[in-house]
């Protein structure tokens, strides 16, 4: 289960300083695209889970941006892409974003920035869905690199990159690796504002993990041990039951219903029904 909030945070594709300036040949007359206004659309669009809106919204922008020379807005936008299409099942428009997201974090002289580690996971968490394990593996160490020089980077984009790294390594068979992400995901969400839904899609993934590895009867207590641990994180008092509860609810309950949870699934099924029908 991927960890995706489907979305970036402002922070993840603003640079502090124009970095067009003075790098030769690229056009000065730019017009930026609203990024911000443009999110904000996407997000009301993901709350109806109208994706086919989604992809218009965000192809009409990418447009925009390429026509008035905004390679930042455009990285955005392609990052936006990059997700919706790996939800979408688009393994060839994915793959082409991703590309082009690779080539613009060039262009722009952004391979050491925040934006470049928020575009590596993206393009990593995507190629993984899509079967590509080994480049999706080098493309999560290469956001470790990135995130290992910066200062403060957000723990909720640690834990991000743990998670979802970790998927690929027991994609790969590296068990004991994915093991550790694990854990260090679980303690970098405890921190996090709200962080018990992405620690409920950690212990999740690890409960398949342990299943892989050890098989059905040996994993057994543990897989049960980490289920009635996500159940109890999903119903963490405090936590808002907005679109994004009900992305997760709905994205959780095929594993509760996977390993006999059959209320459990229904009930965050429901839950999620509920809230879609109220926005």
């Amino acid at each position: 289960m991927k960890q995706n909030k489907g979305w970036l945070a402002k922070e993840d594709y603003e640079e502090p300083v124009c970095l067009l300036d003075g790098i030769p040949d690229k056009p000065r007359n730019v017009k930026p695209v609203p990024q911000q206004r443009i999110m904000e659309k996407v997000e009301e669009y993901m709350s109806r889970r109208d994706y086919a809106a989604v992809e218009r919204h965000l192809l009409y922008w990418l447009e925009e941006a390429k026509m008035g020379n905004d390679e930042r807005g455009e990285l955005m936008i392609r990052n936006e892409l990059i997700g919706h299409y790996r939800k979408s099942g688009k393994k060839e428009e994915a793959l082409a974003e991703i590309r082009e997201a690779l080539r613009l974090l060039d262009d722009l002289d952004y391979k050491e920035t925040r934006s470049a580690g928020t575009t590596y996971i993206n393009c990593a968490t995507a190629l993984n869905a899509f079967g590509e394990n080994e480049r999706s593996l080098e493309l999560f160490e290469e956001a470790e690199k990135v995130y290992e020089k910066l200062n403060q980077v957000d723990p909720g984009l640690l834990g991000g990159l743990y998670n979802n790294m970790a998927l690929t390594c027991a994609a790969l068979g590296r068990y004991t690796q994915a093991h550790t992400l694990y854990a260090k995901a679980l303690e970098l969400m405890g921190t996090v504002e709200n962080g018990a839904l992405e620690q409920a899609i950690t212990c999740l993934n690890e409960a398949d993990v342990y299943a892989a590895e050890l098989g059905t009867e040996a994993s057994e207590a543990r897989v049960y041990a980490l289920l009635d641990k996500a159940e109890e994180l999903l119903k963490t008092e405090g936590i808002p039951h907005d679109g994004y509860y009900a992305f997760v609810c709905e994205k959780c309950a095929p594993a509760f219903e996977h390993y006999g949870y059959f209320l459990t699934a229904q009930d965050l099924k429901r839950q999620a029904q509920e809230i879609y029908e109220r926005d």
